[in-house]
């Protein structure tokens, strides 16, 4: 007897009895060994599905060869109650593969991938189909560890109707990858797909879809992108970034997205009947030209308000001579049928420097619309336009474009179309503005089971907590918090901490009444922005006479490990005192790889500090990244500050993002930046900053401000401003800045305030007609 034969029988029919067969061609499977069992022995016309629940850390190879008639098909057994979390991915590999209603979430992927199609670089898909899929928020938790969310290979794939969003980690959410033969000339269409939002990154690496790379951008790639919504997809300055020949992008509509459809790299792109919706927000853009015989045709925008590198459209200046991966100059484009409503800055040459010196040749701009209601001049030719032929644009009547040949005044009005869309009407239109019916909707895009809603929670916006005062009810309060509430402390009322509250959700405390509450604190920092977290803090005076004499004291900071979720600190009305220690004492400090949408200081006080109010500069790998977008800092007084105000860097000379964008407005600086460790011996420290506007401030015994420009073209605006008895302005770097009204007159204010007295020589010198330095809170 075959004793061997005995035990392997029982065993094989127990692998095939786990797996259920619904019919001849379904199978339901339960866990990864059943699924790798099910498509080795897979046919043409078979359905694998994935049983409902959680399939936890699950690398997924789904392979094999189906027929165009009867395609492999791997899908789920209910749509939306199967989710693969923790460390889990998929890689399709093989012909006629179809991939339905997977969602990952709850975790990252493990390699560089959530899905791919391929196996390795020699077994890839082809005729396969990626649909109703989600990829939600599948973030590694470290910022600059680079993964992407999908990457494309072989021929002839569709990637249609998916839910994509929140990718927040570095790497492109979308790639069309060209670096084998077998995926060049691929034939790929990705329609239908619901990209959400993307936060802005802060550093290169933040695109949304990319096809092709720098490396291989005079291959073909033939990829058709049609008919997607991209919703507020911030990562950085491309959207969509180009770097391969012949694809088709149609149809898509771009809402809110800060940043350009990037032809980036590559030839012969077609860029037709796109909806651009900018809202008025900032730095929203629409279709910037770069290379050879790009067409950009019947593309509708309204209320884009980006410059320069992001504007509502932009052709580029490009580099004699320049290799594929550098600004290859604009070529034989035409740009064609296009409208533009209430867009603020056309840019014609943009990039003009020394080294992008190859202005547009043999190309056309040519019966398009542009109507603004309230600009009157939206154009700005940066070179020699004379490559360019412009022909039959109509323009508003109130519109000056410095040029007059190629334009036609018209008398527009706007008139909301059946799609909803305000489109300009005129006598002098030849043919009616349409949008074509196939535009991408919020609606017509992902899918149907799955909700689009954004469950992020605003600050102010949950339940008031009182507070009592007492020993570590503070922490205990903001431990018990849920997002979004807000904990009142007593007016007058004094709290201490002995251990450091961890903000990890949207926050707000502040002062029931007048008189400010008190927070002291035995620890070296008082409240931690963790990851998730946002705090608002309002009427609050801190006091650091309880805090440790150590090195590295903070008031708030950031969390020491990597944060993926952008955060916002909100400073109004509050006091920083007696922050005194041996040491270095700061108001707010950042870790490396964090990142701030915003962070607004105004009208507070900081007096007797042996530190620096903000110390926002650890990123220095000079790659392009910075820790806070938006910087503002208005209505204060720094009084006996032995550090700097600010240290704000943003180091490299990549161009792919906007910021920082900072503003310094209406302060007083008394006594800034003369501490022995403040090693930049600055009250301002800058380097890097793209947009600055430093106006109505008052410098009273203090160091001057050090700014470096290095990247684009930064925007510098330093007017009215009063240093005495202080040090200059010193910029270096780019050569380009406003400097204006710097004076050094001795302010005189009133008695025991900082307010200008009437004889002071600076009362309504602001650029907004009001004093220099404080303005009422009113």
């Amino acid at each position: 007897m075959n004793y061997k034969s005995l035990f392997v029988f029982p065993l094989f029919f127990i692998v095939l009895s786990s797996c259920k067969k619904e019919n001849n061609n379904n199978l339901l499977v339960g866990s990864v060994s059943e699924f790798n069992d099910a498509v080795a022995n897979a046919q043409p016309g078979d359905t694998i599905k994935l049983a409902n629940g959680v399939w936890n850390n699950a690398e997924l190879v789904f392979e094999g060869k189906g027929t165009a008639d009867s395609p492999i098909t791997l899908t789920v057994e209910e749509l939306g109650k199967v989710t693969l979390e923790g460390a889990s991915n998929l890689q399709i590999a093989g012909e006629f593969l179809v991939v339905k209603g997977l969602v990952f979430k709850n975790g990252f992927t493990p390699t560089n991938a959530v899905i791919s199609f391929r196996k390795n670089k020699d077994e890839m898909a082809n005729n396969c189909r990626l649909t109703e899929c989600v990829i939600d928020n599948y973030n590694n938790p470290e910022r600059q560890v680079q993964d992407y969310w999908i990457t494309i290979y072989g021929k002839n794939n569709r990637i249609d109707h998916n839910h994509i969003v929140g990718k927040k980690n570095l790497g492109v959410t979308m790639i069309v990858g060209l670096d084998t033969e077998d995926s060049r000339e691929n034939n790929h269409k990705i329609d239908h797909n619901y990209f959400g939002p993307r936060p802005t990154f802060g550093n290169n690496g933040g695109e949304t879809l990319r096809i092709g790379t720098s490396h291989f951008a005079l291959e073909n790639s033939n990829t058709l992108v049609e008919s997607n919504y991209f919703d507020r997809c911030n990562g950085e300055h491309e959207i969509i970034s180009n770097k391969s020949c012949r694809n088709t992008f149609k149809y898509n509509t771009f809402y809110e997205c800060t940043g350009t459809l990037t032809m980036r790299h590559g030839n012969e792109t077609m860029v037709d009947g796109n909806v651009f919706i900018g809202n008025n927000k900032p730095s929203t853009g629409g279709v910037r030209v770069i290379n050879e015989k790009q067409t950009v045709i019947n593309n509708y925008h309204i209320g884009l308000t980006g410059y320069r590198f992001r504007g509502a459209f932009v052709m580029m200046n490009g580099v004699p001579n320049s290799p594929a991966n550098r600004y290859v100059q604009v070529t034989d484009a035409l740009v064609k049928d296009n409208t533009f409503v209430n867009c603020d800055h056309i840019q014609i040459c943009a990039g003009s420097d020394n080294e992008r010196s190859a202005v547009p040749v043999n190309s056309e701009i040519s019966d398009n619309i542009f109507y603004h209601d309230t600009k009157s001049n939206l154009f700005t030719f940066y070179d020699d336009i004379s490559g360019i032929k412009f022909e039959n644009n109509l323009i508003g009547d109130n519109l000056d474009i410095g040029i007059s040949k190629g334009f036609v005044k018209s008398k527009f009005e706007l008139v909301k179309n059946k799609q909803g869309f305000l489109v300009p009407v005129s006598d002098d239109l030849k043919t009616e503005v349409n949008i074509h019916p196939d535009v991408a909707t919020k609606e017509n895009t992902g899918v149907s089971w799955y909700s689009k809603v954004d469950n992020s929670v605003a600050l102010n916006s949950g339940k008031t907590i009182n507070v009592e005062p007492g020993i570590n009810t503070l922490f205990e309060a903001a431990k018990n918090s849920e997002p979004g509430d807000v904990i009142e402390l007593a007016s007058g009322a004094s709290y201490l901490l002995t251990k450091t509250a961890k903000i990890n959700h949207p926050l707000t405390i502040k002062t029931s009444g007048d008189k400010k509450a008190t927070i002291l604190f035995e620890r070296m920092t008082a409240l931690e922005i963790q990851n998730g977290g946002s705090l608002s803090l309002t009427n609050i005076k801190f006091d650091g006479a309880k805090s440790p004499d150590y090195a590295g004291n903070a008031v708030i900071s950031t969390s020491k490990n990597s944060m993926i979720e952008n955060y916002k600190l909100f400073i109004d009305n509050c006091e920083f005192v007696d922050l005194v220690v041996n040491h270095s004492f700061d108001v707010f400090r950042v870790s490396k790889n964090t990142f701030a949408d915003t962070i607004s200081i105004q009208n507070s006080t900081f007096k007797n500090i042996t530190g620096h109010i903000a110390a926002l500069d650890k990123e220095t790998d000079d790659i392009g990244a910075y820790n806070v977008e938006y910087y503002i800092m208005k209505n204060n007084v720094l009084k006996d500050v032995q550090g700097a105000a600010l240290r704000l860097y943003r180091g490299g000379t990549d161009e792919s993002t906007f910021g920082p964008f900072l503003e310094i407005d209406h302060n007083v600086f008394d006594n800034v930046g003369h501490g022995r460790k403040n090693k930049y011996k600055t009250s301002i420290s800058l380097y890097g900053v793209q947009v600055n506007d430093i106006t109505n401030n008052i410098f009273i015994d203090s160091k001057g401000m050090n700014m470096h420009l290095v990247v684009g073209e930064p925007i510098v605006n330093i007017f009215n401003n009063n240093m005495y008895n202080s040090e200059d302005v010193q910029i270096t770097g780019d050569e380009k800045y406003n400097i204006k009204n710097l004076w050094n007159l001795k302010p005189e204010f009133e008695k025991e305030s900082y307010k200008l007295s009437e004889s002071s020589q600076l009362k309504g010198k602001g650029t907004d007609q009001l004093d220099l330095g404080l303005i009422s809170k009113n």
